[in-house]
């Protein structure tokens, strides 16, 4: 399927030079394992080295490459203290300064009496102008090199930020050329370069405006992706449509003990969206279709009864969700209608094992289980379903379109019909750009008796107002949740944690607060 020219682009990028087996590790913490996915890494900033000011001149704070001569290494007397390196040009003095130096390496870099280029943040300390772990050390007679724009990019933790570079630029030297797949006059109207240079100009900024979106080459590498995308969705959605799928129509009965177990009526926008479901069921190509709906809008009811269409028609039906909690509470909200309907109900998550996990899923091969809840455990290999007719994917953007896949093929022929849902709204134009291979169904209306929900947006200065807020609710007998985005503290992000949160509370409200989280 794909042509000989682009191999290198989907090699490894331990194939890159410099590239080790750790390296590659770590790389892969930031979805780098081809070499092709270097050209989407984009700089998210650049470091301007040109700047060449005299040892007298340089501001701190600022990055500067000077050319110094190496006058005396001051070893410390413990190496727990900064080895120093004395230096200077016609104008004064600059200290080099190194934690942790190797005195062999330092002494081979940089001889004393020798000339060399620096390049780092000047730092004025206690009257001395300093440079504390220099960028580049190079020889004078490296200065075009010296006096570089260097693109910065997201790294993470142990990955130097030289070394990603160094494989970014290699991987950019392997980039074929290719035939431009843009009409001319199009990218010609858009001023647009063609796909190679715009990919080499997207990694060599010369100024903060080549990092913006709307920067020529970084427009025409975004339309490349979001073109490619529906490329592949078209091709997935007339594929999927090319395979045969079979009606499946039930008589209503399971679907009426459903209906009927319910403390409510559904809502005009559920029985539309319902009826679209049932129609895509019983129609000869499998069913590709997206329902969203807003927290509260009854997705799950509506998924229930299309299981419950699945089940009357002899088939089971299976619902994954992207969390065990979340997986829980879709159980835990079907199980007293489905038992009313006498549907045969259950659970599978990471947690199950041993004896409990294997009759569990022997009930599901044999045809014991209807419906089937359950998170990412759904989709590994021994999961085998007698007759899977529905598989329905609660927030969709937290699988992906291979796991749905692997759902699907679960069933005979991999012919199941697939019903994905989510809560995050979505307007037409990005549903067709996001679930172009699927068609949409929307709950627009809320159950009656809903309570409005008032949304306040406050800064973290204003906390104290929301603490007291808090008493006040607690006071009137009220509960509160306080959710918070990191479980414990972190050197990298003044989010709040949900801990440090918690022991805040606690010295306002004592025992009446509670912590729960992921671990």
């Amino acid at each position: 399927m794909r042509p000989e020219s682009l191999y290198p682009a989907f090699a490894s990028v331990a194939t890159l030079p410099g590239i080790g087996p750790h390296t590659a590790k770590l790389m892969e913490k930031l979805g780098l394992t081809r070499v092709v996915d270097l050209y989407w890494h984009l700089p998210t900033g650049l470091i301007d080295r040109r700047f060449q000011p005299s040892v007298a001149e340089a501001p701190h704070g600022r990055i500067a490459t000077i050319k110094l001569r190496i006058d005396r290494h001051l070893k410390p007397p413990s190496p727990r203290l900064p080895y120093k390196i004395l230096c200077s040009d016609a104008t004064g003095s600059l200290m080099l300064v190194f934690f942790h130096g190797r005195e062999d390496w330092l002494r081979t870099t940089l001889p004393e009496g020798g000339i060399r280029l620096v390049s780092g943040r000047i730092e004025h300390f206690n009257g001395e102008v300093q440079m504390t772990h220099p960028d580049l050390i190079l020889p004078e007679t490296a200065l075009a090199e010296a006096l570089a724009i260097e693109p910065v990019y997201a790294l993470t933790a142990g990955l130097p930020g030289r070394t990603l570079t160094k494989a970014v630029a290699a991987a950019i030297e392997r980039a074929p050329t290719l035939p431009d797949w843009l009409d001319a006059a199009y990218r010609s109207r858009q001023k647009w370069p063609d796909w190679r240079d715009a990919l080499v100009t997207a990694h060599r900024p010369e100024t903060a405006a080549d990092l913006e979106p709307d920067a020529p080459a970084r427009a025409r590498l975004a339309f490349d992706e979001l073109l490619a995308n529906q490329l592949a969705l078209l091709l997935v959605r007339a594929r999927q449509r090319r395979v045969k799928g079979r009606s499946i129509t039930g008589d209503g009965r399971i679907a009426a003990a459903v209906r009927d177990a319910l403390s409510y009526r559904l809502t005009t926008a559920q029985e539309q969206a319902l009826a679209e479901i049932a129609a895509d069921m019983a129609g000869p190509s499998r069913m590709l279709r997206l329902l969203q709906g807003d927290v509260g809008s009854g997705k799950t009811v509506v998924a229930l009864l299309a299981m419950a269409i699945a089940v009357e028609a002899g088939a089971q039906a299976a619902l994954a969700a992207p969390t065990e909690i979340l997986a829980r509470q879709h159980h835990a909200t079907m199980a007293a209608p489905a038992a009313a309907a006498g549907l045969r109900l259950a659970l599978l998550t990471g947690r199950d094992k041993g004896a409990a996990r294997a009759r569990l899923l022997e009930r599901l091969r044999l045809g014991e289980i209807d419906i089937l809840v359950g998170t990412h455990a759904l989709f590994q290999d021994e999961v085998a379903f007698r007759d899977l007719g529905l598989a329905v994917i609660d927030e969709q953007h937290r699988f992906g379109v291979d796991q749905r896949l692997l759902l699907a093929a679960k069933g005979q022929s991999g012919g199941v019909d697939t019903l994905v849902m989510t809560a995050t709204p979505i307007p037409r134009t990005l549903a067709l750009t996001a679930y172009g291979d699927m068609d949409v169904s929307r709950l627009t209306e809320k159950p009656p008796g809903r309570q409005p929900i008032t949304t306040r947006v406050l800064p973290l200065g204003r906390l104290p107002e929301v603490v007291e807020a808090v008493r006040r609710k607690a006071e009137a007998g009220e509960r509160i949740y306080w959710v918070c985005p990191l479980v414990e503290e972190s050197e990298v992000s003044d989010l709040a944690a949900a801990e440090e949160r918690y022991q805040a509370l606690s010295e306002i409200f004592g025992a009446a607060v509670g912590l729960a989280h992921g671990r």
